[in-house]
């Protein structure tokens, strides 16, 4: 129970408050010719231009609810608090009005958007006023029945504040994961890139002294990659950055086979890449297309990296009816150490193999027949395990 009262007195106030709106205001209006209309029209009602003065005043702490909810309910049931115990004191039955009970939306509001503090001393203040009353009821069980018709909003409120924030709070988890993703598709996009730049380098390094003229092709190739490569980070970190007014990321861009076959034009590495698609591929939504360009990507990239000797990388997808098929196949020399090198990058293979799994697929990777590195991915069409 200590445990259980630390978090509700820590609880901070709910987010999204506003302060009055025009509803309220007619919403206030509305009560007050309510008030007016059942003091005029009443009768035997106690202190009846009390009652009506105290309801129409007790009525404009309504626009104030959700912003300051403590102050509206102390002022609204210590008000009503004095005038019972006056009532009490003077030996006087006075029940208030009828239309007093749009005082109930007032607990409601204070468990919805008062902070646990709030909470905690609005309720107290509440018991007080309807400890005042029940002297006035004709028994203990109309007494309890009133005590929970009170707290009823207040029940009500709370759940609706827990929905809330448990709505708030899966969808910042969803803007987490969505953040992470775009983290791992900045890093190997620029992994990628870099990867063959690195390679164009060395060319030119290792050409200059008998072509004169290579290295200026080849920074110029070098320039094109740079800048496509900044092009893709600031395409990335804008999304990163954007958000809409519910807090949801900007949707990625969706890739496409024609995407994919960029990649064998793109690719600076100085082997030849040859891409594939034979079956049915012209069903495949934005995020399997998107994998299927990302597994690519990063395919190439290891081949760039790891694949000693390589002369050529062969891309070949494959659609079935309900699944796809991708091998990536290099003809390069894989030593053990090599091998060991492309498992443990940190978000080379381990990263492929998390999207494939979130999309219900499968990745097997490793050393090719007779040569090579090898990346055999089998991927669901409509998502779900296989």
């Amino acid at each position: 129970m200590p445990a259980l009262f630390e978090t509700l007195w820590n609880e901070p106030r709910a987010p999204g408050a506003t302060g009055p709106l025009r509803k309220d205001w007619v919403l206030v209006g509305v009560i007050v010719l309510a008030n007016l209309a059942e003091g005029f029209l009443s009768d035997g009602m106690t202190w009846r231009p009390l009652s009506v003065a105290v309801s129409s005043a007790l009525a404009l702490t309504l626009p104030w609810r959700r912003v300051h909810p403590l102050a509206a309910v102390l002022l609204a049931f210590g008000s009503t608090a004095v005038v019972q115990s006056a009532a009490l004191v003077r030996g006087v039955d006075w029940a208030g009005m009828d239309t007093s009970l749009f005082l109930l939306i007032l607990p409601y509001a204070l468990l919805r958007w008062g902070s646990g503090r709030e909470a905690i001393a609005g309720l107290a203040m509440i018991a007080v006023a309807f400890a005042v009353a029940v002297p006035g009821t004709q028994g203990w069980a109309e007494g309890i029945g009133a005590g929970f018709f009170l707290l009823f909003p207040a029940a009500v409120g709370a759940s609706v504040r827990y929905r809330d924030s448990a709505q708030r709070r899966a969808a910042e988890q969803v803007r987490l994961r969505e953040r992470e993703r775009l983290a791992r598709e900045l890093h190997d996009t620029v992994a990628h890139h870099v990867s063959a730049i690195a390679v164009q380098a060395q060319a030119g390094q290792a050409v200059a002294a008998t072509r004169p003229d290579a290295p200026l092709e080849i920074l110029a190739v070098i320039e094109e990659a740079a800048s496509r490569t900044l092009a893709e980070m600031r395409h990335i970190v804008g999304a990163l950055r954007e958000e809409g007014d519910d807090g949801e990321m900007a949707p990625a861009h969706g890739k496409t086979l024609a995407d994919i076959e960029r990649l064998a034009r793109e690719d600076m590495s100085g082997r030849r890449v040859d891409i594939v698609f034979t079956g049915a591929l012209d069903d495949l939504d934005a995020t399997l297309g998107t994998t299927l360009y990302r597994l690519v990507r990063e395919g190439l990239t290891n081949a760039a990296r790891h694949a000693r000797g390589a002369r050529g990388v062969s891309v070949h997808v494959t659609g079935e009816a309900m699944q796809v098929h991708l091998r990536i196949v290099d003809d390069g020399e894989v030593a053990v150490s090599d091998a060991d090198a492309v498992v443990a990058a940190g978000y080379g293979l381990r990263g492929m193999a998390e999207r494939v799994t979130l999309l219900g697929g499968t990745l097997r990777a490793g050393p090719g027949h007779p040569r090579g590195w090898a990346v055999d991915v089998t991927l669901p069409k409509r998502g779900g395990s296989l």
